[in-house]
């Protein structure tokens, strides 16, 4: 089939390699506008641009997919279907029908669980024991259309999205292979969801990667790893300054620390929790790069009493 394949972040790029070895056919590749980023703020191609330059292939960066500039391409191209993974825009109901079979999407999770931006960070933030990816026709619901395959995935004890989404991505390149193969051939069809076990995964925000100190141990651990690495996990130090929070390890015989309550030794540094203490892996303080905790707190010279999440105001704890 000829194929506009549709996606944008690195975990897209293992389903735009598994099908330009395919048997198929990859005309076009639509993805999102070079982005700034950075502390220059240089503009920067997405990833699967990047890749499909370096494989020849034809790039489309519209501002949105409403664009008739875009659409009319779109037509002249006369794609048997456009295979999708994180694409990153909505896709108008003028789109939709243009391709013969229509746009397939690459969903990480199990469908109907998890509709929405961020399928595995929400699994995980949740304690999920298992997820898995979806392939589904898109309609004009958000992940709502009829899904074509799907696979499960168990969540190791220790991953953080940018593992598990790792995973996700190679095996989920080949359902979409498998997907599209069964639709050239005729023998798949796309099953309606079902109306129960939907849950729903908006867009994680810098603010929801915000410790709070106060939940237990396991929900920390759980909210660390499920913004490991984007947007990544924050707490506030004493005079404010935000300080980055990499994975950490629940302690389970350490119960004596108030949450956010900072003991820093020379080998480590352990925070309270409203349930036992964490031990702390990696911290990015503001302005720096990653380093160890316990190379942090030795630079920053931590007094006795220092809770982190508060700030110091006038002598008060805001």
């Amino acid at each position: 089939m000829r194929l506009l394949f549709a996606g944008t972040p690195t975990a897209a790029v293992p389903s735009l390699e598994a099908l330009l070895g395919s048997r198929h056919e990859v005309v076009a590749v639509l993805t999102r506008p070079d982005a700034r980023s950075g502390r220059g703020r240089t503009l920067h191609p997405s990833p699967v641009k990047e890749h499909a330059l370096e494989a020849g292939v034809e790039v489309l960066t519209p501002a949105s997919p409403r664009d008739p500039e875009f659409q009319a391409r779109l037509a002249a191209l006369a794609v048997d279907a456009a295979p999708v993974v994180a694409y990153g825009a909505l896709l108008p109901a003028a789109v939709l029908d243009v391709p013969r079979h229509g746009w397939v999407n690459l969903h990480f999770s199990v469908l109907p669980a998890w509709r929405g931006a961020a399928p595995v960070q929400h699994a995980l933030i949740a304690g999920d024991e298992v997820t898995g990816a979806s392939t589904f026709r898109i309609t004009q619901g958000l992940d709502t259309g009829p899904v074509y395959g799907s696979f499960t995935e168990t969540i190791r004890a220790r991953d953080t999205a940018g593992d598990l989404l790792g995973r996700l991505s190679v095996a989920g390149a080949d359902l979409l292979v498998r997907t599209l193969d069964g639709i050239e051939e005729g023998i798949l069809a796309a099953v309606e969801q079902p109306g129960d076990g939907v849950s729903h995964a908006p867009k994680i925000e810098v603010e929801d990667a915000r410790i709070r100190w106060q939940h237990p141990a396991h929900a920390v651990d759980r909210r660390i790893r499920g913004c490991t690495p984007a947007p990544g996990a924050w707490t506030t130090l004493p005079d404010g300054s935000r300080l980055g929070i990499g994975p950490v390890q629940p302690l389970p015989d350490v119960d004596d620390l108030a949450p956010g309550e900072v003991r820093a030794s020379k080998h480590e540094v352990l925070v309270g929790t409203g349930g036992h203490a964490v031990r702390l892996g990696d911290v990015t303080p503001a302005g720096k790069r990653p380093m160890a905790a316990a190379d942090w707190a030795r630079g920053a010279r931590l007094d006795g009493g220092v809770v982190l999440g508060s700030v110091t105001l006038g002598g008060q704890v805001a």
